[in-house]
């Protein structure tokens, strides 16, 4: 294989990883670890996962078009009639997996791209997504797809990245203290980004302070003379600071509604589909329109202006670009339905759930005002991982749902029926223990007008509430067009 347009040549396989190719590569042009979502070209990696050997999956791989297959080398022989395989030294608890990390680093080493690595407890798939938006306007960009954030997701993408891109965003995740480490050193940010601290994974740190420690730890892989940027109006404000100084960062930027924060909101206007800020950017006046509504997703554009300024980029243009941002699937998608003659409106909310995520998403759902007999109604599952306050923290949203304005809740799992005892019988729908228990009854009450919100963690499966809405409900018009107004 000659190709020049390649993403990786034989050559450079076989340099990163230390491999032996057997067969004649075809041209690769992308990487994947997953068979279902394979498209020709693509370098299969066939790692080891927590139930499966990817090794099953080489031959399959191979006959859907993959360029070639990544092998442990005591699994090559197996394969000689497969097709092209780089085989790669055992010995190591996943060698694969290994190679795969090697020839992300080779990527990165070869990049002349602005680079840029994202992490929170919350908002950060949605951030890397608006920093995708308004930099690919400026040049090509490369980011990770969905939420590959961990420790097979980074080196992934990383692979995945061409030599012409002129922007990186890499999202990078944690549940554990230790494991941002590693991945930022791979990634190697020019400008790194902490979105926010909130208790999100906390059954495993020992307080919020030991999670601000946690996602301090992007700062560590950052390039001398890099770009550290902090949320100002956090809790954790000052420690992120200490951990930033303590790098090879050779400046902060700090973003928020606080007097001292240099990308700084002076007024945010929320609407139900998008919102309108105003704002100072390192002293420049900057005035806005965000096509994603809530105050959260607001408060976090200018952490994305601050990635812009600190990249160099034209700031005039992402501003402009912001308007065009639609909210991912999952995360405050929108969706207007039709239910008898008249109109409903759909917010899908439905990828993850913790604390702070789901008081911001009934903050935005207080927003929309409903027209006729309609209500706003909250569809909750199980938040995980907060260890042994979680029941607490289930209850204590009753004070949220309070303060919202919700009309009626229904929730999905044994941690959520806590909320729904501490609500009041007027705002109480249906407890359920699964979110497939609770699919008909959210659906038999609807009724026009209505604007409904599903949240939960990933494990509780609320999107198949979501799916279930869509399906019965034909779409009506675009949500910009329904007839719902903004709340005073």
């Amino acid at each position: 294989m000659t190709d020049t347009t390649s993403l990786w040549t034989p050559a450079a396989l076989e340099a990163a990883t230390g491999g032996l190719l057997h067969g004649d590569a075809r041209a690769i042009t992308g990487a994947s670890i997953d068979t279902r979502t394979l498209q020709p070209g693509d370098l299969f990696f066939a790692i080891r996962g927590e139930a499966r050997d990817g090794h099953a999956f080489v031959r399959g791989a191979l006959e859907n078009g993959a360029g070639a297959a990544v092998v442990s080398q005591d699994r090559a022989k197996e394969f000689a009639d497969a097709g092209p395989v780089l085989a790669v030294a055992a010995g190591s608890e996943d060698p694969v997996l290994d190679a795969m990390r090697a020839l992300g680093i080779a990527s990165r080493a070869r990049s002349s791209a602005g680079i840029v690595a994202v992490t929170g407890s919350v908002g950060k798939t949605g951030t890397k997504e608006a920093l995708r938006h308004v930099l690919s306007a400026q040049g090509e960009t490369h980011a990770s797809v969905a939420s590959y954030n961990n420790h097979w997701g980074v080196p992934l993408t990383l692979t995945r990245m061409p030599s012409s891109a002129r922007y990186g965003v890499f999202e990078i995740g944690m549940n554990h203290a230790a494991e941002i480490v590693p991945l930022a050193a791979q990634v190697r940010p020019q400008v790194a980004l902490v979105v926010t601290v909130e208790p999100v994974h906390i059954e495993h740190f020992r307080s919020l302070s030991a999670i601000a420690d946690a996602k301090g730890e992007i700062f560590s892989g950052i390039e001398p003379g890099g770009v550290a940027i902090l949320n100002r109006d956090n809790a954790n404000f000052e420690r992120l600071l200490a951990h930033a100084r303590a790098s090879q960062a050779g400046r902060v930027i700090s973003f928020g509604e606080h007097a001292e924060a240099d990308v700084r909101a002076n007024r945010i206007v929320t609407r139900p589909d998008l919102s309108v800020v105003d704002a100072s950017v390192m002293g420049v006046p900057v005035t806005y329109q965000l096509g994603t509504a809530g105050r959260h997703t607001a408060m976090n554009s200018l952490g994305v202006l601050a990635v812009v300024h600190a990249l160099g980029a034209d700031l005039a243009r992402a501003a402009i670009s912001l308007a065009g941002l639609k909210p991912p699937v999952g995360r405050g998608e929108r969706t207007a339905l039709t239910i008898g003659d008249g109109a409903a409106f759909l917010v899908d909310e439905s990828y993850n759930a913790n604390p702070a995520s789901i008081r911001a998403a009934l903050a935005t759902l207080s927003g929309i005002e409903t027209s006729g007999r309609g209500r706003r109604i909250a569809v909750l599952g199980d938040m995980l991982e907060l260890g042994p306050s979680a029941e607490q923290r289930h209850r204590e949203l009753a004070d949220a749902v309070r303060a919202s304005g919700i009309d009626l809740v229904f929730t999905a799992g044994s941690m959520m029926r806590h909320l729904f005892e501490a609500l009041p019988v007027a705002n109480r729908g249906i407890a359920a223990a699964t979110s497939a228990d609770l699919v008909d009854a959210v659906l038999d009450s609807l009724r026009p007008g209505d604007a409904v919100m599903v949240k939960g963690s990933n494990s509780i499966r609320m999107g198949r509430i979501v799916e279930a809405v869509k399906a019965r409900y034909a779409v009506g018009t675009d949500p910009r067009e329904a007839p719902l107004k903004v709340a005073p």
